[in-house]
């Protein structure tokens, strides 16, 4: 039977990931919207690990939208050039801090953020959900789309928009603004590509995956 026509009841079933990661700060290191923002930016196709790492002496030398509008892209990139992509990321960016100006501008709709250069809506809503801000979708990085279908929540699919609909067609909004950063989660540290620890999962029991190993 697919899974979709099931009567799953997820929002009893998912309670006690969403429990374990609840309000858990993604892994960037940021201080501030405007830090998340820009590593957010920078973290697309690249890793947390990367970007932590390059954040201090970055914001050592832009603190915030006010000095990095005020920069150019030539003083931009010897910041963030271990950063894939670090070219079209600093044109990017300087566009976003002269279009802003002051942090305090920084837009928290989905609408308004995805206008932004560099921020799509997997971008938007990690920026929302760690602003806490209401939630207008669910965040579908790289581990919510392995890992989502693997529980049997969703069919397959690579591409991230496509995951989100999905999930927010199966899942209710009331859980949205959490419930994909801890999926994500479990993706990092239980739900592995390979080997995952099903024995520690908080899913374990309503697992597709599981339930045919």
């Amino acid at each position: 039977m697919d899974l979709f026509e099931e009567q799953i009841d997820w929002v009893a079933n998912l309670e006690p990931l969403i429990a374990k990661y609840q309000g858990k700060k993604h892994p960037l290191e940021y201080q501030n919207t405007y830090q998340l923002m820009v590593m957010v930016i920078l973290s697309a196709q690249d890793s947390d690990a990367n970007i932590n790492k390059i954040a201090p002496t970055l914001f050592q030398e832009f603190p915030n939208l006010e000095s990095l509008s005020a920069s150019n892209i030539d003083s931009l990139i010897p910041h963030i050039s271990k950063v894939r992509n670090f070219g079209t990321k600093a044109s990017w960016l300087i566009e976003i801090a002269q279009l802003l100006k002051e942090d305090k501008n920084i837009p928290q709709t989905m609408d308004s953020l995805v206008a932004l250069k560099g921020i799509g809506r997997k971008s938007a809503n990690v920026i929302m959900r760690e602003s806490n801000v209401a939630a207008e979708g669910i965040i579908a990085d790289l581990h919510v789309i392995r890992v989502a279908p693997r529980i049997g929540l969703i069919s397959e699919s690579k591409d991230g928009n496509k995951v989100e609909k999905q999930l927010m067609q199966v899942l209710p909004k009331e859980i949205w603004g959490e419930i994909g950063m801890a999926i994500s989660f479990l993706g990092r540290e239980i739900c592995r590509p390979t080997n995952p620890k099903c024995d520690i999962c908080p899913v374990n029991f309503c697992c597709s995956y599981h339930k045919n190993l």
